[in-house]
């Protein structure tokens, strides 16, 4: 009878408290979600509302003039081609070479592998600018400047160690024992990874490739100083162009960044369930 009465005592507190931290979660949610909102808001405002100093948080009037004029903006389909060429090619290259890895480290002991794996860890925590130099210079003797592979591989580089630790997770997360009744039951060590293995490291994998798309995607800096050539420009390094000598054609440039999030979103949502799963579920054993 106590605590029957302790508890309906303390909940009207814990809802208090409940609804306090709602309140905060959409507090910095709506921080958050604004920038994008103004975003996709500023696409659609004509460009006089734009410039205009009286600015509201709804449009007077919308327009998709910004979204006609950005795709008739020079070299935009080369563009598309550019982005998509060296972020599938990223992508796709390092979630093979990371899970072959993360297989690796995972299930065989051998000199050096913590080291390794420290190695990794310490590698990520060291920011991009700082191998700006020693990169370029590197590609430029090798003949990577201005070619989509010399980008190509700095990106994959770049997404390696995060994606290898995170697959790894899971890979030893998934008993031996499974493999081995596979390999038991007559399949090689390949075909043993292949049906049993990696149909397990799905949430893994998704995780690690919205990571990795993301970063190809949206990255500027290197795409700006390893590509001059305007034909090969990335999507990013491309609304550059919005901006001349007679200043900034806002309401084109706004559509623009619209349309180029656009993928990434899709993405994200297609896999958002197995991504979850894959930041919390990886996590477990290491």
């Amino acid at each position: 009878m106590s605590s029957t009465t302790e508890t309906q005592v303390l909940r009207p507190d814990r809802k208090k408290s409940r609804l306090h931290f709602d309140i905060i979660g959409l507090g910095i949610a709506a921080v958050m979600i604004f920038p994008v909102y103004w975003l996709v808001i500023s696409a659609l405002r004509p460009n006089r509302e734009i410039r205009s100093y009286n600015q509201t948080l709804w449009p007077t009037s919308i327009t998709f003039d910004n979204f006609v004029r950005a795709t008739e903006m020079p070299n935009f389909g080369t563009a598309i081609q550019s982005s998509l060429i060296v972020a599938v090619t990223a992508v796709v290259g390092g979630m093979v070479i990371a899970t072959l890895a993360a297989l690796a480290i995972g299930r065989f002991r051998f000199f050096g592998r913590k080291a390794l794996i420290l190695v990794m860890i310490l590698v990520q925590m060291l920011p991009p600018t700082a191998m700006l130099i020693p990169i370029y210079a590197q590609l430029n003797a090798m003949g990577g400047i201005d070619e989509y592979w010399g980008l190509i591989v700095v990106y994959l580089v770049s997404t390696l160690p995060f994606a290898t630790i995170m697959i790894r997770g899971f890979v030893v997360n998934i008993p031996v024992e499974l493999e081995e009744s596979a390999m038991v039951d007559g399949c090689t060590r390949f075909q043993a990874f292949r049906r049993v293995i990696f149909p397990l490291l799905a949430p893994g994998l998704a995780a690690a490739s919205i990571f990795a798309l993301v970063n190809a995607w949206n990255e500027y800096l290197f795409a700006y100083i390893l590509i001059n050539d305007n034909s090969k420009y990335t999507l990013n390094v491309w609304l550059m162009t919005f901006t001349t000598e007679r200043g900034t054609d806002y309401g084109a440039l706004m559509a623009a960044s619209t349309m180029i999030a656009l993928p990434v979103v899709v993405f994200f949502m297609i896999i958002q369930k197995k991504m979850a799963a894959g930041l919390t579920s990886g996590a477990v054993k290491g």
